[in-house]
């Protein structure tokens, strides 16, 4: 797959795609609905698949005050759009300039001239350019111009007729309903990143951990969970993913006056260095919620608890 972080200038490969458009946070079972019939229109058409995307998300844009609110930021959702089969992904950059561009600007500037789109896919509800002056209808109309198809799709649901929905997700993981967030959207929502250096001070009572920035995640139902976590094996982190079982918590860690959100991994039966690597961490199971404890005695005997309970969870979680 090919990512490519301007529209201009693109390869001849990689113009007159499919080009599925949306933010895709998540890359949920709804969108990969959505993605399979942009890809049964590619092969229908015999050319690649893509998606247009923004960065940042525009609500970071326009609300920058917000919490963060990310299920997937992008080295994530490039990975996951990868998983599923896209070809190129083109990485727009969402600044207040670029919020000014006129819908037809849009479309005539970025889907026509420099994409040079075979085909669009959007969802029922998207809306584009400047004060949201473009829709889905707009763009099936004047698409017939410019020459590309446009297919809409409608929104897709679930067996009990619940829409999938990145918002929904959410509202799953700060219930920490995991398995609820799995469902949604077809494998255990996961944080990745490197392994950042800590303070150590797991490695004084016996529990080392892993550490790894919350900063640009949103931040779920804070406390500890069960989790399995993958790293690629090779002596240049190149094989393939070899999962390992664990415990996580993410907080702040009141016990030792923690201020920010990070998430610690404690790995079972696992004392390879981590520092620096890349780590997936799939969160399975939420099993308490984040407390203040007297002291790092009470606390070792709260881990020692919290990880018997992961590995009974874990012992017959599929793999």
């Amino acid at each position: 797959m090919t990512i490519f972080h301007s529209s201009s200038s693109v390869p001849a490969e990689a113009r007159g795609a499919v080009v599925a458009i949306g933010n895709f946070d998540g890359v949920h079972l709804g969108h990969q609905a959505v993605l399979a019939q942009a890809r049964a229109i590619a092969d229908r058409l015999d050319t690649s698949l893509a998606v247009l995307t923004f960065e940042p998300h525009p609500r970071s844009v326009f609300k920058p005050d917000l919490p963060t609110f990310r299920l997937t930021p992008l080295p994530a959702k490039v990975e996951a759009l990868k998983s599923v089969g896209v070809d190129h992904v083109f990485v727009l950059d969402f600044t207040p300039d670029f919020s000014k561009r006129s819908a037809e600007d849009f479309m005539t500037g970025v889907l026509q001239s420099d994409l040079g789109a075979r085909h669009i896919v959007v969802g029922w509800d998207f809306c584009f350019g400047h004060k949201r002056g473009g829709d889905a209808a707009l763009l099936t109309r004047r698409g017939a111009d410019l020459g590309f198809g446009v297919t809409v799709t409608e929104a897709v649901k679930t067996g009990d007729q619940q829409v999938y929905s990145s918002s929904r997700i959410r509202e799953c993981l700060l219930a920490g309903d995991l398995s609820g967030a799995a469902a949604l959207l077809g494998r255990p929502w996961e944080v990745d990143g490197m392994v950042l250096h800590g303070d150590k001070r797991g490695r004084t009572i016996g529990v080392p951990t892993a550490n790894l920035s919350m900063e640009a995640y949103m931040h779920p139902n804070l406390g500890v969970y069960a989790v399995r976590a993958g790293m690629k094996g090779g002596d240049d982190g190149s094989g393939i993913y070899n999962w390992v079982d664990g415990v996580a918590n993410l907080g702040r860690r009141p016990t030792v006056e923690g201020s920010r959100v990070q998430l610690e991994v404690h790995l079972f039966d696992f004392d390879e260095d981590l520092y620096g690597r890349f780590l997936r961490v799939q969160l399975i199971e939420f099993l308490r919620g984040e407390k203040k404890f007297d002291g790092l005695d009470s606390l070792k005997a709260q881990i020692t608890s919290d990880c018997e309970q992961a590995r009974r969870i874990l012992a017959v979680y599929p793999a």
